[in-house]
């Protein structure tokens, strides 16, 4: 029965899957209930335009809370309902959806409203009448009959285009929306979905790559599969990992967070039975049925009307500039450690390559060597990941106009590797900007770096813009800089930097920079306040080598959004040093 409830009651080889992958789930016995809710969805071309509406407003505003779920009004809220008795809520729907067969409206009148942290249609009095007391019965006969306590919805039914989302995109989300035709084409379903109410509160992951455990205390993962993450429960996990519960399995262990992709809230429910309401006849349908479209998936060539694609185009149209701020790549400080200079010098000072991840040579420098310590260089990884993201930006076509990086070698060597991949490494120079340097709190030697001077960089063959005078004199760099003190300096810098950059032009800028540059100079950009300080460390420590955040500039109110980046995410697993006498040769 507990297989039968998660898997919508299908197929009786869906429930024995089900069953077979949870063998090992500690949970198995637990007499834990499935969540219902009923929905009235769309579909046809009016779901179309709304997952179109879903696709382009992600694009361009970012994820809020209702990319969660897909296009849906609410008419039943989650209850809980015992397995042994979920037949019997199929078997209301499919009367209560009879009885008002006749009655249901032959469309659905839309109006939509806006505020500051919500936006989306509301149903016309006459026709949501209609729906709550469809409600109503549902919740009146299977309250009764299955014995749970089903709550309708009574208020204002509303179909959710966006929500908490930040009140600067409202105008573009409002452009987006009346892109939609309410009044398209549709179908209405009534549809009964459930959930698995002990993750209600927990983040979503999907699973990017396989990961077969090394430890015992590790979960395995196959490409695709979920995993419920509880948020409060991370911060005694090691760096770089999150400990989760397997959606497929029931197990839990702990996976590397950079094999998955947040998910959305939905992902993981099921759909039971759905109720087709149809002006000419009447028909009941089954999830298994395919005669409609996946109401909860992607919608793969979705036919726009010529509307939606002419004010799409506009907005387009309206791009000027944009930003890619970018972390540098990998250092080798993070492979081998902060010493890691001790390890390739001779007895005499001079560098040899002690690994094929250091690079084969260091370019040359006035005062002592021992100052690559504090202003390490890329490591031969470094070289490739950088160079590997520059052919990528080239492959999307994306023009970069002007290139900026902090004075660390590392940034100035990826900046100079990604224009290499891009072939510009012979048109655009780098400009380097002794303001984009990281928080200097953070710094090991509790001192400013000794950096390579600009005509050190153009001597070592790196293309120096050396006319080029910084906004922020390095002089100025402050060691141990307050937070507020670095906040400052961050946004007096990038918004230096967007003004130096002519408007009329339609090019990328570049900004080569530190983990916490992809904050710092992006907030004040969309007119975002500073993150606390503590919060700001703990999302600075995720960002992997060449992460970037992506900034567009839209005419008509001069501001600034933040979109997806250009290019795919470059993930990679760590490879251990060997000593082939250990376990081979020696005991």
């Amino acid at each position: 029965q507990k297989a039968l409830a998660a898997t919508g009651q299908k197929t009786i080889e869906d429930a024995a899957k089900w069953l077979h992958s949870h063998c090992n789930d500690p949970s198995l016995d637990d007499p834990i209930p499935q969540e219902y809710a009923l929905y009235l969805c769309p579909t046809g071309r009016l779901h179309n335009h709304l997952q179109e509406f879903w696709k382009e407003s992600k694009r361009q505003c970012g994820k809020n809370r209702a990319h969660e779920i897909f296009p849906h009004i609410t008419l039943c809220d989650f209850f809980t309902c015992e397995d042994q008795k979920v037949e019997l809520l199929y078997d209301t729907l499919k009367r209560v959806g009879d009885s008002f067969s006749q009655s249901f409206p032959p469309f659905i009148s839309l109006s939509l409203h806006s505020s500051t942290s919500y936006l989306g249609f509301f149903i016309g009095d006459s026709h949501a009448n209609i729906l709550k007391e469809f409600a109503l019965a549902f919740s009146s006969e299977a309250s009764a009959l299955a014995d749970c306590h089903v709550k309708p919805c009574l208020k204002q039914l509303h179909l959710t285009l966006a929500h908490k989302f930040y009140p600067h995109h409202q105008k573009t989300l409002e452009q987006l929306a009346k892109c939609i035709n309410p009044g398209e084409t549709c179908q209405w379903v009534a549809a009964l979905y459930s959930r698995d109410m002990r993750f209600v509160h927990y983040q979503t992951l999907r699973a990017l790559f396989q990961y077969k455990p090394q430890n015992i205390d590790e979960l395995m993962i196959n490409i695709g599969d979920f995993v419920y993450v509880d948020p409060t429960q991370q911060s005694d996990v090691s760096e770089g990992w999150v400990i989760g519960t397997s959606h497929r399995t029931g197990c839990r262990g702990f996976l590397p967070e950079n094999y998955t992709e947040r998910a959305n809230e939905s992902d993981t429910w099921v759909k039971h039975r759905e109720y087709t309401f149809v002006t000419a006849s009447r028909s009941f349908t089954q999830t298994e049925n395919e005669l409609h479209e996946k109401l909860n998936g992607e919608v793969h060539n979705p036919s726009m009307s010529r509307n939606v694609t002419n004010v799409l185009s506009r907005q387009y149209a309206t791009l000027r500039r944009a930003v890619l701020v970018m972390r540098h790549g990998e250092g080798v400080d993070q492979v081998f450690g902060k010493s890691w200079l001790q390890q390739c010098l001779t007895a005499d000072g001079k560098y040899y390559r002690a690994d094929l991840n250091f690079p084969s040579t260091l370019p040359k420098r006035k005062d002592s060597m021992k100052h690559f310590e504090y202003d390490p260089p890329l490591s031969c990884c470094g070289i490739f990941q950088s160079r590997l993201i520059g052919e990528a930006l080239l492959d999307q076509d994306v023009t970069v106009s002007y290139v900026y990086s902090s004075p660390a070698l590392r940034c100035v060597q990826t900046a100079q590797h990604i224009l290499q991949g891009l072939k510009l490494d012979q048109k655009v120079k780098i400009r380097v900007e002794p303001g984009l340097f990281e928080w200097t709190k953070w710094e090991a030697s509790r001192a400013i770096p000794n950096f390579m001077t600009v005509t050190e960089l153009a001597e070592a063959s790196y293309k120096i813009d050396t006319s080029y005078r910084g906004n922020f004199p390095l002089s100025s760099l402050v060691p141990s800089e307050s937070y507020e003190e670095y906040v400052s300096r961050s946004s007096v810098v990038i918004k230096q930097i967007i003004t130096a950059c002519p408007s009329k032009g339609k090019g990328v800028i570049l900004i080569v920079g530190h983990g916490s540059s992809l904050a710092s100079f992006t907030r004040p950009l969309i007119g975002l306040p500073a993150r606390d300080s503590s919060d700001f460390a703990q999302v600075v420590r995720k960002i992997p080598s060449l992460g970037m955040c992506f900034c567009e500039e839209l005419k008509e109110n001069n501001k600034w959004q933040m979109v997806n980046p250009p290019v795919k995410t470059l993930t990679h697993g760590a490879n251990a040093a060997f000593n082939w006498r250990n376990g081979i040769v020696e005991d």
